[in-house]
This record gives C-alpha cells, structure tokens and sequence, in this order.
C-alpha cells in the first residue's frame, strides 16, 4: 500500500510545524515539490469535543495529494473517536500518530513523546488507528527515546501495531530541539524494521538531505524549521540541483503570498510579516524591507513591494 502512493525513492515530507505549517505554506511546498504534506498537530480531545478551529485546521490544498493528518492522543477511545471523526473526512490519506512532541503542555496531558514512556499503550493506540481508520495508511512521528534512548524498542513497537511506515526525530525527548542528531541511531532503526522510515532532525539544506539519507539508507527525508524560509529546499531535492535560481524563490515567495490571501483574507498581510523576516534574510537590504513590510496593510502594496524585492533583490556578500 505504502508503494502505491510513494512509488519511487527517496520521499521529501513537509513536517508539522504548529504556527507555521498552515495550508498555504503546505500548497506551496507541495507545488514546488514535496512528496508529501503533514497537518498541524490535530488535539483527538479537541476532534472529539467539536473544535470548530480544530476542523478547520483539517483543511488541505487541492494539490496536497496525498495528505497526512497527524493527530495526538493519550486515551485509546478518545483516539477511537477522533478517527472514527476523521473517517467522515474526504481527502485523509494518512493518520499519523505524534509521539514526538516534547512541548510541555503536550506531554503532561500524556501525549506526544510522552508515550514514549508507556510503549504498552502507545502500542495499543496505534493498533486502534490502524483497525479504526478506512484511510489507506498509518504512520507514526517517534523520538529516540523519553530520557535515554530505547529507539530499536520503541520502533519493534511501532512495526509490530500495524503502522505502514515510521518518521524518526534524531534526538531524545530531553534533547528537545538543542541536542545533536544521533543520525547512527536513525540508521540503526533503518537496520531493524522491515516498514519504510523517514528520517528527520537538522535537515536544513540540499547538502545535509543528501548526506542524511546516505548516512541513514532511510526511505527519505523529513524537514520541518529547515523549510521555513526556505521552501525551495523542496524544490532543489526533486530537481537535484544543489543550487536554486533567485527566480524560483521569487515564485515561490509571491506564490506563498497570494495562498496567504486566498486562506485568510486580507489578515493573511499581517500573518505573512513573520515569512518576509526569514525570506529576506541574505538579502540586500533586508532590514529596510521589514521596517516597511511591518508598517503595510493594504493587500495590493504589500504585494507590489515583495514583487519589487524579490525581483530584482540582490543576495548580500
């Protein structure tokens, strides 16, 4: 089944990024080349109480096929009833289960990578995925391990309940987002599962992506915080071409605007102001570009302003 939507290999995933990830930034991606694309991380709690912001939040592009939800849970009937919820949606592809989350408020409800202390459950949780969902695959977002690292375990587990294929964060929940990416232990988890494995962690460039998936022999390559500001990563990968023509960011950059617009309206001027700070860095008078970006509301000038920059934007030494 997993061969059936990713036929060739290596596969190029978007990773959710709460704040981030949203549907615009996503169709971009998928336009200009990723394999596939994750939703925000999905609260089942909130799926199953009615979260009209939690629904709206399951919104994809025309263009993101496949598509993967990605949802967090603790309770078994919960996640139960979250994906028989999910059922009723046109469009999934995938559930994946988070069990990498390390964000406090995620992991005291006993979600995220928190289950990664209770393998007997997390294990019970996927099985219920798997046997509830009429989605075509489940997948399953690990870290190395809670505190110490017990990732050749925790993967046994993932494969043994069912899920299709694995995404690996190379760093234990105590490491966070600081810790070095034990890429060996990535590879390691390669060498113990027959399922496809995805790996993921400090992916930031068309050189650390190759490598990575060289180091590892995984099926392909997740990028999360590397991508923003950077969407054409995606691009350079499915091109292979390690280097990216100003005129391809300057697509991308317009075309992840106007998907602003269409998604939210004319707020989407003040949600972009964050994106024009990362894409302008490197840029010749980037400073100058944000003081003016921040102090523009009108649609059309801020466009014209981007087009103007970006067009004809010179890269500093």
């Amino acid at each position: 089944m997993y061969q059936d939507f990713f036929p060739d290999k290596p596969i190029y995933v978007l990773a959710p990024l709460a704040g981030f990830t949203d549907l615009p930034f996503r169709s971009v991606v998928k336009k200009f080349g990723a394999d596939l694309t994750v939703s925000e991380m999905i609260s089942s709690n909130a799926l199953v109480h009615g979260s009209q912001k939690t629904f709206h939040m399951l919104e994809k592009s025309p263009l993101e096929t496949p598509y993967s939800v990605q949802i967090a849970g603790a309770n078994v009937e919960i996640v139960r009833g979250a994906v028989e919820i999910l059922n009723r949606q046109e469009g999934i592809d995938i559930i994946d289960l988070n069990c990498g989350c390390p964000v406090p408020k995620v992991v005291s409800h006993g979600s995220g990578s928190s289950l990664l202390k209770d393998l007997p459950l997390m294990g019970r949780i996927i099985e219920t995925i798997k046997t509830t969902s009429n989605k075509p695959l489940t997948s399953v977002k690990i870290r190395l391990g809670f505190e110490d690292k017990n990732h050749k375990e925790i993967a046994r587990v993932v494969e043994e309940s069912g899920a299709d294929f694995l995404a690996v964060h190379g760093r234990t929940r105590a490491g966070k987002f600081k810790a070095p990416v034990d890429y060996d232990a990535i590879a390691e988890i390669k060498q113990s599962v027959s399922i496809p494995v995805i790996a993921n962690g400090d992916i930031d460039s068309f050189e650390k992506a190759q490598w990575v998936l060289e180091h590892t022999k995984c099926d392909g390559v997740m990028i999360g915080r590397g991508a923003v500001g950077a969407p054409w990563l995606f691009h350079q990968l499915k091109t292979g071409s390690a280097s990216v023509d100003l005129s391809i960011k300057h697509a991308i950059i317009l075309e992840h605007f106007d998907q602003m617009i269409n998604f939210y309206g004319d707020y989407g001027v003040i949600l972009f102001r964050k994106h024009v700070h990362t894409y302008s860095k490197g840029y010749k008078g980037a400073s100058k570009l944000r003081d003016l970006v921040n102090h523009i509301e009108d649609v059309k000038e801020f466009r014209n302003v981007l087009d103007s920059f970006f067009r004809s934007g010179e890269m500093a030494a």
